[in-house]
């Protein structure tokens, strides 16, 4: 009798046992802070930079018939400079400040351009070293300055009759570099071994100065030129 007593005493020490275990095997199972095999807790950031706004610019400068869009995301993608040190002409060695106007070289000097508030409010005047400048027309009297251009966003004028020079008796501004851009009253201008581009915020257009041509962009279309001028273009 004290043999079965012991026996069966045994075997219900032995189910509790396991009764336990199996309770104690089903919580972890149930853990509230456990991942499926395979993921993750984290969610990916969302897209940053380029990829979540504009188009990266593209690296060469815009051709001809480019959509002014393109123009101008080029331009902006130039390294800003400081529009500081733009506000002087130099000449024969002498510095001439010139206030609130604007003064830049590009192209290795090919290209100069200046800003003459006080004459021609908003307009930006160019000389450029053209490699086939316009003829001289038989309207243009005076001195003929074929690679004179005058550009106030919605005229463009390359070639034109001369008395005086105009705010280039200061001479020329300083050397922007190839890359570069610089942004003043409502335009923008980079430099680039392809030319001097510039755009016109106010009026949507754009011009490469470039000693291979003068290039218009954006709503410039050719017109008959006036006296006095070579080849025009207009919005």
């Amino acid at each position: 009798m004290r043999i079965a007593a012991l026996v069966a005493v045994s075997l219900l020490a032995g189910g509790l046992v396991g009764g336990c275990s199996h309770a104690g095997g089903g919580q972890s199972a149930q853990s509230p802070t456990s991942q499926p095999a395979g993921t993750s807790a984290t969610t990916s950031p969302p897209p940053t930079g380029t990829s979540a706004g504009k188009p990266p610019a593209p690296s060469a400068a815009p051709g001809a018939g480019a959509p002014i869009s393109d123009v101008i995301t080029w331009i902006e993608a130039g390294h800003p400079a400081n529009p500081g040190l733009y506000h002087a002409a130099t000449r024969d060695g002498g510095t001439t400040q010139l206030g609130s106007d604007f003064a830049l070289t590009a192209s290795a000097g090919k290209v100069s351009c200046m800003t003459d508030a006080k004459h021609t409010a908003g307009a930006l005047a160019c000389l450029v070293q053209l490699t086939s400048p316009p003829p001289r027309p038989d309207t243009a009297y005076g001195g003929w300055q074929g690679g004179w251009v005058d550009y106030d966003g919605t005229n463009l004028q390359v070639g034109s009759s001369r008395a005086d020079p105009g705010p280039f008796v200061y001479g020329n501004g300083p050397d922007l570099a190839n890359g570069d851009s610089l942004s003043f009253g409502d335009y923008r201008c980079r430099a680039d071994q392809a030319g001097l581009f510039c755009v016109n915020y106010a009026h949507q257009s754009a011009v490469r100065f470039a000693g291979a041509g003068v290039q218009p962009f954006g709503c410039l279309r050719s017109v008959p030129p006036p006296d006095g001028v070579g080849i025009a273009f207009s919005c």
